[in-house]
């Protein structure tokens, strides 16, 4: 299924499911069985995904074109980020006259974003102050489905709800700036994280497995023109070795989001101002990911 959290004209967030073109609100369908937020749902999801069968449609439907689609999961526990993709890290660090270090192949590493910034489908992006490099990152994320401790990477599929789209914004001047101090990136990239449309669970997107991989074109493309084409196959730690990594010695939580880091040529940094200048205001930035849909934001001032 693919869940959402939407708005009607008038109304607050609710949360829901796709039925192709329309929007199914969960708590009405439900006469308030189910919750109007899916992180309550997913936290009780072995509970109340048992009612959903039963569930009449007919009174709770809103066509998709009359709604607003909204971050599916826009208060997420926590975001982490990992640094997955080896193409990235490699042309990434080239730019700054680096070669990747060998404990980048020893340990996946991430860092921890900023979760009550977190942006949706249509949602305007605005640039920040003295920043004049503003870059998108086109990446996967995985929405952990229940609470686990030292998960092991052959049972971490077991924890994941779904998987999404994210756009993890970077303000590359800043960031270049701060990470010279030693750490990872905070101001450069704590202003926005884009997710969305909605969150497709891990059993729709387990079609296109291949191994522990997944066969997952991923795309960007800036002002209608494409820049990135990348495939999710060609990450260097899988989702379960993400979640074995950040799992050690601490709890993960129902709704904690972990991304999976820039997909190789998936961010301007990456291609070069020769192929596209940085991010301005006007500009409107569309990630696309086989079965995840399509994120588009617009940056303004």
């Amino acid at each position: 299924m693919k869940y959402v959290t939407f708005r009607t004209e008038t109304g607050p967030m609710r949360a829901g499911w796709l039925d192709g073109d329309k929007v199914i609100d969960m708590s009405e369908a439900s006469h308030g069985k189910l919750p109007n937020c899916l992180l309550t749902f997913i936290e009780n999801y072995d509970t109340y995904y048992t009612l959903i069968e039963d569930i009449a449609h007919e009174k709770s439907i809103y066509p998709l074109e009359k709604v607003t689609l909204c971050a599916p999961l826009p208060h997420p526990p926590s975001v982490r980020d990992f640094y997955a993709f080896e193409e990235h890290v490699k042309t990434a660090r080239e730019k700054r006259g680096l070669t990747v270090i060998p404990e980048w192949y020893e340990i996946p590493v991430f860092y921890f974003t900023n979760h009550k910034a977190i942006t949706g489908p249509e949602e305007s992006i605005e640039k920040p102050k003295n920043c004049s490099r503003l870059d998108f990152e086109l990446e996967l994320a995985c929405v952990i489905g229940k609470k686990g401790r030292n998960i092991t990477a052959d049972q971490a599929e077991q924890y994941i709800f779904g998987y999404t789209i994210m756009n993890d914004w970077s303000a590359r001047d800043i960031q270049a700036k701060e990470m010279k101090v030693g750490l990872g990136p905070a101001k450069g990239k704590d202003f926005a994280t884009s997710l969305g449309p909605f969150i497709a669970t891990a059993d729709e997107i387990n079609q296109y497995k291949v191994g522990d991989r997944f066969q997952l074109e991923m795309t960007a493309s800036v002002n209608g023109k494409r820049l990135s084409k990348g495939n999710f196959q060609s990450i260097y730690y899988s989702f379960a070795e993400m979640i074995e990594r950040a799992s050690q010695n601490v709890t993960l939580y129902p709704g904690d989001i972990i991304g999976s880091g820039t997909v190789g040529s998936g961010c301007i940094l990456e291609l070069g101002t020769d192929v596209h200048r940085w991010l301005e205001p006007g500009d409107v930035v569309e990630l696309e990911i086989t079965g995840l849909g399509v994120l588009r934001n617009k940056i303004v001032e």
